[in-house]
Order: C-alpha cells, then structure tokens, then sequence
C-alpha cells in the first residue's frame, strides 16, 4: 500500500512525536469510561422505576408496540436495543451492571476499543427502549463520541498509549467536529429562535434558578452578582458558541487558547448547575484540541516516532466509508435539508443517535414550574412524596448533583412546561403510587405513606423562584412558591381494586 496515499493520510496511523495527539486520547478514552460509569450509575437505581416491568414506561410493553406496528427486521432499526432478547427487571439490570463493569475496564485502559463498544450497544439498547426518558442531547452527544471512538481508540488488550497506533487524522477531526458542533449549533439556534432575552442580553439573568436542577451555587450568583455580569456571559456566550470557537481550525496557538476558554466555560457551567454528564463530554471533547507538545511541557514521556503497524487497504476503505457517512448526515440540516433523497443517509442513522444536530438553550424558561405528587386517605387531607433531587420543600438548598442524572425528575421539569396530553407518563406515575409499585416509590426520596399506598393521588403544578437575600436572611428559605393547581387530575382506587379518575 502506497502510504502517501490520501486514503492513508487521512484514515490511516496519524502523526507522533509532539504534533501527535497519543496523550489527549488517552485523558480522553479515561473521561469516556468516567462519563459512561455515572450514566449507568444513574440508571442503577432508576431503570426498573421508569422503564421497568411495573415502571412508568415499561420496555416489554414499548417494544410489543414496535413489533406490531413494524413486523420483521425493520423493528431493530425503530427500536435498536438488545432488550428485544428480554425486558424484564433482571434484563434490564444486566444492561446496567454490563455497562458499569465495561466503563470500569475502559477507565483503567482494558482492551478500550472493545469496551467502547460494549458501552456503546448497551447504553443505545437503554436509549433504544426509553421513550419520553430519552430525549436529551446529552445522550446523542454520548453515542455520537463513542461511536467515534471504535475508530479512534487504540487497538489492543493493554495498549497502554497505542504509540503503534496513533489516532487518524479523521478520527480525530470528527470528534473536534463534534466538539465544535455542540457549540457552534447551540449558538445559531440561540439567534435563529428568535428569543428577545438572548438579544437584549437577559437570558441569563434567570438562568441559574429556572434549569432543570439548579444549585445552591447558582443561587449565589444569581442573587449576589449584578446585572452587568449577566448580561456579560451572555454576550460571552454568543461570542464563544459562535465566533471563537472557530480557532479550533487554525494554527496551534489559537486551537490553544480556543481551548482554555471553552474549559473555563465548561467549569463555570459544571460548578454552578447540574446538566448531568453533558458539560463532563464537552469539556473531555475540548481536549483533544491539544497535542502531545503540550503534555511534554508537563514532563509526561512522549514516546519516540517510531514503526507504525500498517493498516490493511481493504479496512482504510471501511472506515473512509463510515466516517464519510457520519460526517456528511451531520451536514445535512445545512445542505440538503429541503431534500428528502439528499437526507436519506441522514435519517437511516436517527435511531442509532450517532450523526446528531446539537442546539443547546434556543428559548431560556422565563419563569419555573414544578409538578408534585401528592396522595390522600380521605381526600381532604394530601400529603407530597418528597423527590430526590428537584426543588420541593423551599427551605431546602438546591443541591449539587452532575454527573449523576435523575432521569424521572428531570422529564418532571420538561414536563411542567407543557401540557398533560404531552406527557401522559405522569398519569403513569399515579397509577403506579397508586398500585404501590416498588419500583416507582424509588425514584423518590421516600415513601410518605410506608408501603401502604394511598386510595388518592393527584398532580400539582407549583411555580417556584429563587428568595432574595433579605427574603432568606429574614426566613431561612431558598424558594419562594405558590400554588398553580392541579396539572393532572386527581385518580382513585377503588374498592374493587380498579383505578378511575376522581
């Protein structure tokens, strides 16, 4: 094989030496395997409560839907998942406990790309089957990384830097690619919504309190810093997401200093909210904007240029092949997407979430809203389930949660900014207080009525808003609240056992 030629350059072994990129890869495939430890972390103790046999919205029930409405083959591509083998508790707690041993070996550099790969099926298989609990950007932007990284990872059982199997240079693009994209795409939707708070910079004057899970920090600097810093990272934030991000594609010292202001950015998000582990990916991502010069500058051994193991022709054609696929369904919102025959190859990869569009923050939420569950015994007197994680009691402190995502209390806030006929899983979730479903008390702080469930339970919709400083001085309180009403109706188990509207 003709190692000058552009199918090798570009697809084949990248460079070493101190223009190679041995070291960011390797913090980066570390970050990956922490990154997918907390996503099936999180979901250990909340799989069986959302998608469980007598969860919210079970899995077993999902894909006999999908069988019947598309019979044969077609079924693995609606619902990509392995849990067509089997949706039970223990099934899905297999997926859970394959997924936490994978990203533990990944993490500590076992055999990375078949790790990957595990990380990847079985978290896809999750998503696959999760419904209205799988709709967040952060678990495209997972996918799409790993994904991407079964051809950027070393080979090997323990290959420790891979120095005989330094990155591509089209691996390495497409994850900068989705670094940039991430970014880029979140600052053009910011303009392209229409929004008014994004263009007379107050969209962050709210910001803190009205997230899905905000934290005592945000608290902090919502209510003790000026107006005049809001406005600033605002206009920061357009800056960045749509301008400078763009110096990841020039020279050296401008991808640098791309990279030390993204990461500042990143750790301001990370420290003052909780995105779950979206802001952990972006900020890893941002690494591989660096070479190894800069982890020589660190004395870290950068290995010798030396003899890299050729790649045959016939698997450089493979990964030109599936590269070129990705890239060009990400380009496609942009280049053909008035074309049903141009975005074909596009919408074959939907269900797999590996060639995603990205638009973080178009609309801010002006004002906040959260939904509570409440039971009765004799309908007069109602008693709320205490959540985990979302605000409830106001004299609570907001907590800090990331990476750790509550998938259930998050779809919560999602919720309560739109309507029921939106979000039926709510009434899901008051049939199952009302049937007692272990698994669904669970994704809750604890059970207020000690296993003997309530013959009532409705749904209320509060608004919420941060105290000022002379209000919690004065109080003690973080929140302030007022009742909207109910946001679902009230349900009711009867003495025949059968569940009805009240």
């Amino acid at each position: 094989m003709d190692d000058k030629s552009p199918l090798a350059f570009l697809f084949g072994p990248g460079p070493t030496g101190k223009g190679g990129a041995l070291w960011p890869r390797w913090v980066f495939l570390r970050a990956l395997g922490l990154i997918f430890f907390s996503a099936f972390y999180s979901l250990a103790f909340q799989i069986k409560g959302l998608v469980g046999l007598n969860g919210l919205l079970p899995a077993g029930a999902y894909l006999e839907m999908v069988a019947h409405a598309a019979p044969g083959l077609l079924r693995f591509w609606y619902a990509p998942t392995v849990l067509w083998l089997g949706s039970g508790n223990e099934a899905l707690m297999a997926l859970v406990w394959g997924g936490l041993i994978a990203s533990v070996l990944l993490t500590l550099n076992v055999w990375p790309r078949g790790m990957i790969a595990v990380c990847l099926v079985l978290f896809l298989s999750f998503i696959g089957a999760a419904q209205d609990f799988s709709s967040y950007q952060s678990d495209g932007m997972l996918l799409e990384a790993a994904f991407l990284c079964l051809f950027f990872a070393p080979r090997g059982f323990r290959p420790g830097l891979g120095a005989d199997r330094p990155p591509s240079r089209a691996s390495l693009f497409m994850l900068r690619w989705e670094w940039f994209r991430i970014y880029f795409e979140s600052g053009v939707v910011k303009l392209a919504s229409g929004d008014p708070q994004w263009r007379d910079l107050t969209a962050m004057d709210h910001y803190y309190e009205n997230g899905p899970l905000p934290s005592w920090i945000g608290w902090y600097v919502q209510m003790r810093l000026p107006h005049a810093f809001h406005a600033g990272t605002a206009l920061a934030t357009l800056i960045i997401e749509l301008g400078l991000v763009w110096l990841a594609w020039l020279p050296r010292p401008f991808r640098l200093a791309c990279f030390a202001v993204c990461t500042l950015l990143q750790v301001g998000i990370i420290v003052t909210a909780n995105y779950a582990f979206l802001n952990y990916l972006v900020l890893a991502l941002g690494f591989l904007l660096l070479d190894d010069g800069v982890f020589a500058r660190l004395r870290l051994r950068i290995p010798e240029p030396g003899t890299v193991r050729p790649v045959p022709r016939w698997r450089l054609a493979l990964v030109a092949l599936v590269l070129v696929w990705i890239f060009y369904a990400t380009l496609v919102p942009w280049i053909a997407a008035g074309s049903p025959a141009l975005a074909a190859p596009a919408r074959a990869l939907e269900p797999f979430r590996i060639a995603n569009q990205y638009g973080l923050f178009a609309v801010m939420t002006r004002e906040r809203y959260e939904i509570e569950f409440q039971g009765s015994r004799d309908g007069t007197t109602w008693i709320a389930y205490p959540f985990r994680y979302k605000p409830q009691d106001p004299r609570e402190p907001p907590g800090v949660f990331a990476p750790y995502q509550p998938r259930f209390d998050w779809n919560l806030w999602f919720a309560s900014l739109g309507q029921l006929s939106q979000n039926p899983w709510v009434e899901s979730t008051e049939v199952r207080l009302l049937e007692g479903s272990r698994d669904v008390l669970a994704l809750f702080r604890r059970d207020p009525f000690t296993g003997a469930p309530p013959p009532q339970v409705r749904a209320i919709l509060w608004q919420y808003g941060f105290t000022t400083p002379a209000e919690k001085r004065r109080t003690g309180l973080w929140w302030w609240r007022r009742e909207i009403g109910l946001y679902a109706p009230a349900m009711e188990r009867t003495a025949d056992g059968s569940i009805q509207v009240r």
